[in-house]
């Protein structure tokens, strides 16, 4: 809590001191001023001195009111301040991040994190400039006003006080420790539901609706649970408070009652001790609240640093340097890269070693799991090598600065993911200034011209989420064309042809290499179709370069690229 309380404004923070002290004092000093009335006023039958104290009472009123709403507005604009600004560092952070930052915490923690952490952070936030100001001071003040009042009376703090202090610790003792576990179950709940509604599609085609449905239920139900039993102990707050108040309006009334028949105490004095009594045990109620919903937002603090304070493996470079701009340079070189995902004991990429040049297209093919994709994210420094090294124009990517990689690289990724919005704006991602001629002419290359055109707004035709509203092979096109509006050096296709029928496939690959020409493709595919044209075919077996030439040259000396032609092929079909 310490590192995020560093974030709040000083000055916020000592307006609300101010207000409130300003609040407690007027609050404090009504009762003083209702004592005067009863024993100087209405014990003597003075109407004028009734109505001029009351006037006072009015006016000291209005103070205390107007100073709750200066200290409540500075509160909760602090809170909601810090609120922001937490939401804003965590998106950032996971924003310039790694994949293996995000893949660390996992999506739902993510935005359990960024969402209900945060909200409890804030709420404590909050109750700390409302209530942790208030209560120390209305506690010692209305302490020092009671025992101006009637030295003797305060001794019934020495019972009552301490008879609430056992039961509120008892409470904070079982409260405490379910509040923090409410977080994880949070994570849970968000994990499971997150997966039902993503995946809603699996799920009816699987007929498995009633499994997810018990699955989510067992997260919601011991969620719930846990709810319910903390709650249930925070029930029993209320009323032992009420029964230690009662308890300790009946002392004081039995014994100011003696106090009075023996004419050393008045009857104003008695009722201004009741109230300053009152307020000190409300005092010690509020503090009560307040440390048992600390340790909620301590372990929120907790989870919200972690990710702020998580570190990036992807360092930016100390002196970045340029990327070789010159159109004769344009290559891509691997030399001996060797990949090893975080935790794990064997390499994910051993030895990989190619080079492509200006113009040529570069296509990745091999089974599932073999390496692939990984090997395509290494180029815009998805994720850092452990040895060896990857060459843009000539030029290293671990001494270039992100942005300016990222700046060079067009990518489509292996999911197409398109944002809400319309086709004009998710095609602006990839060149926030493109004209409507560079978008058309992506569009064209990208084989989407003709179903965007059909479209009554064309471009400016809405986006659902994630493009729900588009096909599997429009969303792939969409994503294509929003990669090529975009000025680079390089185009990554992630197996981004998967899910377009072969004449489509076909087109869109001449497509690329007559438009292409000062460019680099990589080509990530399954189907030998997609690949046989390609100027260069690495072939990944396990993590390693099994075999790389042309189609001809591979079908001839890859055993493995060979396996792959007869698995898609008929034999009179290979060429």
């Amino acid at each position: 809590m310490i590192k995020i309380a560093k974030r709040m404004s000083i000055g916020s923070i000592l307006m609300a001191l101010v207000f409130m002290m300003v609040q407690v004092m007027s609050d404090l000093y009504l009762p003083n001023l209702t004592s005067n009335i009863i024993d100087k006023g209405v014990a003597k039958g003075d109407i004028p001195y009734i109505w001029s104290v009351g006037a006072v009472m009015i006016g000291f009123s209005l103070i205390s009111i107007v100073a709750a709403i200066g200290n409540t507005y500075f509160a909760t604009r602090e809170s909601q301040k810090l609120g922001k600004t937490l939401r804003s560092e965590i998106f950032k952070k996971v924003s310039y991040g790694s994949h293996n930052q995000i893949d660390k915490f996992g999506t739902a923690s993510l935005i359990t994190r960024t969402t209900n952490d945060v909200n409890q952070v804030q709420m404590v936030t909050q109750m700390f400039l409302r209530l942790m100001i208030n209560a120390p001071l209305t506690l010692i003040g209305a302490s020092f006003m009671a025992y101006q009042k009637n030295a003797e009376l305060t001794k019934v703090f020495l019972i009552t006080i301490p008879i609430l202090l056992i039961f509120v610790g008892i409470i904070m003792y079982f409260a405490v420790p379910l509040f923090k576990s409410m977080q994880k179950k949070t994570d849970k709940l968000n994990l499971v539901f997150r997966e039902g509604l993503t995946g809603i599609r699996v799920v009816r085609a699987f007929n498995r609706s009633e499994y997810e449905e018990e699955r989510f239920d067992e997260a919601n139900k011991d969620f719930v649970a846990t709810a319910i039993k903390v709650n249930s102990i925070l029930a029993m707050m209320i009323p032992i408070v009420t029964l230690v108040m009662s308890g300790t309006t009946i002392l004081i009334v039995w014994q100011g009652s003696h106090l009075i028949a023996d004419m050393s105490m008045e009857v104003g004095h008695l009722i201004a001790f009741m109230t300053y009594a009152t307020q000190i045990l409300i005092s010690f109620l509020m503090l009560s609240m307040i440390f048992i919903f600390v340790p909620r937002a301590q372990a929120s603090a907790v989870r919200i640093n972690e990710v702020l304070d998580s570190v990036d493996e992807l360092t930016e470079a100390k002196n970045p340097v340029e990327i070789n701009q010159d159109d004769k340079q344009t290559s891509i070189e691997f030399k001996h890269v060797n990949y090893r995902y975080q935790g794990a004991e064997n390499l994910a990429l051993e030895d990989v070693d190619f080079k492509v040049s200006k113009g040529q297209t570069l296509a990745i093919i091999g089974g599932t799991g073999s390496g692939k994709t990984t090997l395509v994210n290494l180029i815009p420094r998805f994720y850092d090598i452990e040895s060896g090294d990857i060459l843009l124009n000539n030029t290293s990517v671990s001494k270039v600065g992100k942005e300016a990689l990222i700046d060079r690289i067009g990518y489509v990724p292996q999911k197409a993911m398109l944002f809400t919005g319309t086709i004009r704006e998710n095609l602006c991602y990839g060149k926030p200034n493109a004209s409507e001629e560079e978008m058309w002419h992506a569009l064209e290359i990208a084989q989407a011209k003709e179903f965007v055109s059909s479209l009554e707004e064309g471009l400016d035709s809405h986006v659902e989420q994630a493009g729900g509203n588009f096909s599997g092979g429009q969303r792939q096109r969409l994503c294509i064309a929003r990669a090529l509006v975009k000025e680079a050096d390089v185009f990554i296709f992630d197996d981004s042809f998967s899910a377009l029928d072969f004449k489509t496939d076909a087109k869109l690959r001449e497509a690329l290499s007559n438009d292409l020409t000062n460019q680099i493709s990589v080509i990530v595919a399954q189907r030998i179709s997609t690949v046989a044209d390609a100027d260069l075919i690495l072939v990944i077996d396990e993590g390693k370069v099994v075999g790389q030439g042309t189609h001809v040259e591979l079908k001839e000396n890859c055993e493995t690229y060979q396996e792959i032609i007869s698995s898609q092929l008929k034999e009179e079909d290979i060429a």
